[in-house]
């Protein structure tokens, strides 16, 4: 009788307890060597390549497409090919369920070799380093950057994060004229293809709409929606209390992580808001607003040292950091993801907005590597861009306070000898009152108001 492994989804490395299947580079039935390319999976970090622990025929795939796997379970199941190359007993890849505790998971460096593990441990590299870091909204703790591969698959040459890109907005990679580097699909031309509307996957009219267009009867069995009830009369709305309809969503990827660190931080901080409004009516033409919040924000983290610090709750220490990286909140359609703006406080106007620009850009086409997405000491919610005037940002441990801007506005303001109308910015300050006191809060943001006052 052949020998068979099953092979356990790894520690991809972001420290969660799942991950998404993108796409399956087999089906059952085929096979495959050592170290292929296997499937790709999403984390809340990336779209990771896990390569095939073994060579041999594929007997079963645990989930399609859309399918959320736990780590450590089976992810797929192989008949081992003794002909094709096989792992060396002697090359034990040393894998484990987990870090040891109070060390942090190794992190491969660029170019660092992905090996895949059988029991469900954490994929180790070549080489690895440790450096740990939250994100608000979207990352728990994640410490690594995998070295991702464009793989052909269906003749078609893309990295996995493209593909995965293409799904999402419904591109056939097959009708998309590669411009990358050996014929490579790139992110951009799957985002062209997109809207020219050049290569949408088939859209064969279901089984519903042919039979409407043929003036003939739906199959039986399938509710059509009328606003007329059977009488002809107005269909009434649902009784309060209704059961809605509809099929509940299972949470993927960043959101899916960022559900988890919210509720991770609303048990661990206690938070308190100031709110006021600062007055840009002196500003001369050419001011960037989320320029001037980082200028504001880093001159009252000079003046005040305790807002831009870490805590840790368990052993009630703070760390103050002589420097200010700013952890800027970009919200996407897969979830929020706050990249770090290092060294804002050395930073000109220029370099920040270049330096946003970037990591925009990189959050955009999930191309961002991890080291970008952890490790800043305050954060910044520009939310007022859409809507809103104050909120209660969350903030996630270790940091101690995040800045939120809200939607500018025009109001009255009294002035020597009659009243004006000044456009004010409104400005929501959160923080973790076991870390800091309400008057250094206060301190802060009164720091910021004055900074944000200035004509330039």
């Amino acid at each position: 009788m052949a020998d068979t492994k099953k092979f356990h989804l790894p520690d991809l490395g972001e420290g969660l307890p799942d991950a998404t299947i993108v796409e399956w580079f087999v089906k059952v039935g085929d096979t495959i060597r050592l170290d292929e390319p296997l499937v790709s999976m999403e984390t809340a970090k990336a779209v990771v390549e896990v390569p095939a622990p073994c060579s041999g025929k594929v007997l079963r795939l645990a989930g399609g497409p859309g399918d959320v796997i736990a780590t450590g379970t089976v992810l797929a199941e192989f008949e081992i090919d003794p002909s094709l190359p096989q792992r060396a007993e002697g090359q034990d890849t040393g894998h484990h369920h987990g870090p040891p505790k109070g060390a942090g998971a190794p992190a491969p460096e660029d170019g660092g070799k992905v090996v895949a593990s059988d029991d469900g441990g954490v994929i180790e590299t070549e080489e690895s380093s440790g450096d740990a870091g939250t994100v608000v909204g979207a990352m728990e703790v994640g410490d690594r950057v995998h070295a991702e591969q464009a793989s052909s698959v269906g003749g078609v040459k893309a990295m996995p994060a493209v593909r995965a890109l293409a799904k999402k907005l419904k591109v056939d990679l097959t009708r998309v004229r590669p411009s990358g580097e050996g014929g490579v699909v790139t992110m951009q031309d799957v985002k062209q293809a997109a809207a020219a509307g050049t290569a949408r996957l088939g859209a064969a009219p279901t089984p519903a709409r042919a039979a409407t267009a043929a003036g003939t009867a739906p199959p039986p069995g399938v509710a059509q929606r009328t606003p007329l009830s059977a009488s002809g009369k107005p269909m009434r709305t649902s009784p309060p209390g209704a059961a809605a309809s509809g099929q509940p969503e299972q949470l993927k990827g960043v959101r899916r992580n960022m559900a988890r660190v919210m509720a991770d931080a609303h048990s661990k901080v206690v938070p308190t808001t100031l709110a006021d409004d600062a007055d840009i009516h002196a500003w001369t033409p050419g001011n960037d607003i989320t320029v001037r919040l980082v200028r504001a924000i880093v001159r009252a983290c000079k003046a005040v040292p305790a807002l831009n610090a870490w805590f840790d709750g368990e052993s009630l220490t703070r760390t103050l950091h002589p420097h200010v990286d700013i952890g800027i909140a970009v919200d996407t359609a897969d979830g929020l993801f706050v990249p770090a703006l290092r060294n804002a406080d050395v930073l000109d106007a220029a370099g920040i907005r270049q330096a946003i620009d970037r990591l925009r850009a990189q959050v955009e086409d999930r191309s961002i590597p991890a080291s970008e997405l952890g490790g800043y000491t305050i954060s910044l919610s520009n939310f007022g861009m859409f809507a809103g005037r104050y909120a209660t940002p969350v903030v996630v441990p270790p940091c101690v306070a995040i800045v939120a801007a809200g939607r500018g506005r025009h109001q009255l303001v009294p002035v020597m000898g009659g009243i004006e109308t000044h456009k004010v910015i409104p400005l929501s300050l959160t923080f973790d009152h076991r870390a800091c006191t309400g008057g250094e809060a206060a301190r802060f943001l009164r720091a910021m108001l004055d900074d944000l006052a200035l004509p330039q």
